[in-house]
C-alpha cells in the first residue's frame, strides 16, 4: 500500500484515472478537488505505483472520529481488475471496516468483491444503484468518444429564463442546511446535515432566492465535484426552478475546468428528463453506493 501525497503523483493519478472515463468518474472527480487544495482533506491509497490495479480514496484518520458517520466514512474506489482487489481492501489500513461507512464507485463489477468482505468482516450491506449522468460540457472536455451520443438531446436550451422581479440567484448559507437536509433523500438526519454544512462551508453552491429571502430551489457540490442534493420547496414545483440554478452551476464551474456529474433515481423520471434537457449524458456505467455496517 502507499499513500500518493505529491502534487506530482496527484496528477498522475488524476491523468491515469482520466484515460479509464467514464468508469473511473467517481474517483476522478475526487482526485480533481484533491489537486484543488483538498479542501476535504482526503488522501489517496493504492496498491502499487506508478502501475496500480487499484486506488482508494478515503478521509484521513483524524477526520474520521465518529464511527457510527458513513457521511464522513466515506470511501470512493476504482480498480482496473476488481477480482484482483479484495486483499488491498481488506486491510485495515485501506478501509476501516469497524465503523459505519458508504463506499462510491462508478464501477458495478466491485458488488461482488464488496459483498464478500463485508460478509468476511461480519457486517451487512446496502447497495443503492442509480443512473450516472455526465454534463454534457465535462463529456467534450474528458471523453471526446462519447460526444455524439446518441443520449445528447437537441432542447438542451430551452429551460426558462429566471423571473428577477420573484426570484435571485444567490449562493446558499450555512443556516440553509437544515431545509436541503430535509429534502435530501440520503439525509434527514443530524450526521447529514452536518455533512451539508460541510459541504456550504466548503464548496460552491447555488439557488434561487424566493421573495422573502429564503432558498426556494437548490443545487450543491459534494467532495467528489458529483452535482447532488438538488431540490425545490413543494410550492415552487413544477417551473423548472432546479434546471435553471443546475445551468447556473454548470456555468461557473465550467469556467473553473471542474468536471460535473450526478446521479438520478431510477424511479425519479423528472431529474431524468430535466438531464435530457440539460444536454447531460447518459453514461453506460452506474452510479453505486454501498453503506457497510459492522455487526
Amino acid at each position: 500500500m502507499l499513500h500518493l501525497q505529491s502534487p506530482q503523483m496527484l496528477q498522475m493519478l488524476k491523468k491515469s484515472l482520466w484515460k479509464s472515463l467514464p468508469e473511473s468518474l467517481k474517483v476522478y472527480g475526487t482526485v480533481f478537488h484533491m489537486t484543488q487544495g483538498n479542501p476535504f482533506k482526503l488522501k489517496a491509497l493504492v496498491d502499487k505505483w506508478p502501475d496500480f490495479n487499484t486506488v482508494v480514496i478515503r478521509p484521513q484518520e483524524q477526520e474520521m472520529t465518529d464511527d457510527l458517520d458513513h457521511y464522513t466514512n466515506s470511501y470512493q474506489i476504482y480498480s482496473k481488475d476488481p477480482k484482483n482487489c479484495p486483499e488491498f481492501l481488506g486491510l485495515p489500513e485501506v478501509i476501516n471496516w469497524k465503523q459505519h461507512l458508504q463506499i462510491q464507485s462508478s464501477q458495478s463489477s466491485l458488488d461482488e468483491v464488496i459483498e464478500n468482505l463485508v460478509a468476511i468482516k461480519l457486517g451487512k450491506v446496502k447497495r443503492t444503484q442509480c443512473l450516472l449522468y455526465m454534463v454534457s460540457e465535462t463529456t467534450k472536455k474528458l471523453v471526446h468518444s462519447m460526444q455524439d451520443s446518441k443520449n445528447l438531446s437537441p432542447n438542451g436550451d430551452n429551460h426558462k429564463s429566471i423571473n428577477q422581479k420573484t426570484l435571485k440567484l444567490s449562493s446558499l448559507d450555512v443556516t440553509h442546511a437544515a431545509l436541503v437536509n430535509k429534502f435530501w433523500s440520503f439525509g434527514g438526519n443530524e450526521r447529514s446535515q452536518r455533512f451539508i454544512e460541510r459541504c456550504i462551508q466548503t464548496f460552491p453552491t447555488f439557488c434561487l432566492l424566493g421573495p422573502e429571502g429564503n432558498p426556494v430551489s437548490w443545487c450543491l457540490m459534494d467532495q467528489t465535484g458529483e452535482i447532488r442534493m438538488g431540490g425545490t420547496v413543494p410550492e415552487y414545483r413544477d417551473q423548472g426552478l432546479v434546471s435553471q440554478v443546475i445551468c447556473a452551476q454548470i456555468r461557473a464551474m465550467d469556467k473553473l475546468g471542474f468536471p460535473m456529474y450526478s446521479h438520478v433515481d431510477r424511479a425519479n423520471h423528472i431529474m431524468q428528463r430535466v438531464n435530457f434537457n440539460l444536454k447531460s449524458i447518459s453514461l453506460p456505467c452506474d452510479w453505486n453506493q454501498w453503506n457497510c455496517v459492522p455487526l
